[in-house]
């Protein structure tokens, strides 16, 4: 009898995982599926776009549409450019500071840790709205038409912090900044030789949700700003060439002029591919810290 009733549980255990891998490798394809026809569609004709809709595999293969953007184009190039150094620039001193921060804040000796922590909640919560942000950052801090303005709304984000702090806490304990201050470490010390270091699943995760915040960043970008300057990011640049591209489709609507000849569909698929290729690439990067820096993370402090 317990052998048969030990046979009936391995096998429910095992039905239940099959279909826990089934329906976790649907969701999967179900998010992949878009992004493959995006890429196909890159490498589309127009023509065949326009008129036969989208498809999994390109059924007349061409790059004409990223040759379109390449060529003589050093517009993307410098947007590139100024989206790589942005998404460096601040993915490094947003790490910096939220682990430094997130330090300070799980110490048992620091009297106002409730205080601050509350403060930094408080801000998840409210904000001053949009019109005393953009006074802010043009009438106060003058940085109208400078990456300051995207690069610093950025680095700080009060949920990184707060799992931060609670990676710290639960993680490492606080008799290894004791042992290190009685030999003489200095907090700061201690911090960049020994809790900076042990730290790595939970810089690595909230390093790729800061890169991802920069990499996709468009609307201060969009606020602050404007055609004078010469290469603004990535995705703003893909946003304003999608509206181009919208534009040019409607006004040659009603006209001579075949639709289906230009690219304009494959040049945004094109361009979105170009955008978010090399953010996927991080990913593989960081897959072995990703998920133990989210659970441990996430524990309630």
């Amino acid at each position: 009898m317990k052998k048969n009733k030990k046979i009936k549980e391995d096998l429910s255990g095992r039905m239940i995982r099959i279909a826990g891998y089934l329906f976790i490798s649907f969701l999967a394809l179900s998010c992949l599926l878009p992004f493959l026809i995006m890429v196909a569609s890159s490498f589309e004709t127009e023509k065949v776009l326009v008129l036969e809709g989208y498809h999994l595999i390109p059924q007349k293969f061409t790059t004409y549409a990223y040759e379109v953007i390449l060529q003589g184009n050093s517009e993307i190039v410098g947007s590139y450019v100024v989206t790589i150094l942005l998404t460096v620039t601040g993915t490094g001193i947003g790490l910096f500071i939220t682990a430094m921060t997130g330090y300070v804040l799980q110490r048992p000796d620091f009297q106002r840790r409730n205080k601050v922590s509350l403060f930094l909640f408080f801000t998840t919560l409210f904000s001053g709205g949009l019109v005393p942000f953009y006074l802010l950052m043009t009438r106060y801090l003058h940085l109208k038409n400078n990456y300051l303005a995207v690069l610093l709304p950025a680095l700080i984000s009060a949920w990184n912090i707060i799992m931060m702090k609670n990676f710290i806490r639960t993680s490492i304990p606080h008799s290894v900044s004791e042992a290190a201050e009685i030999d003489g470490a200095s907090p700061f010390v201690t911090f960049i030789r020994l809790i900076f270091p042990m730290s790595k699943p939970a810089l690595a995760t909230i390093g790729l949700f800061i890169a991802l915040g920069y990499w996709n960043e468009w609307y201060n970008s969009m606020l602050f700003l404007d055609s004078s300057v010469e290469f603004r990011p990535l995705q703003l640049l893909l946003y304003n060439l999608i509206n181009r591209a919208e534009y040019l489709k409607n006004s040659l609507a009603g006209k001579n002029i075949q639709v289906q000849d230009l690219p304009l569909e494959t040049v945004k698929m094109a361009t979105a591919v170009l955008a978010t290729g090399p953010i996927v690439m991080a990913y593989p990067l960081v897959q072995k810290y990703f998920i133990s820096g989210i659970t441990v993370g996430s524990v309630k402090g």
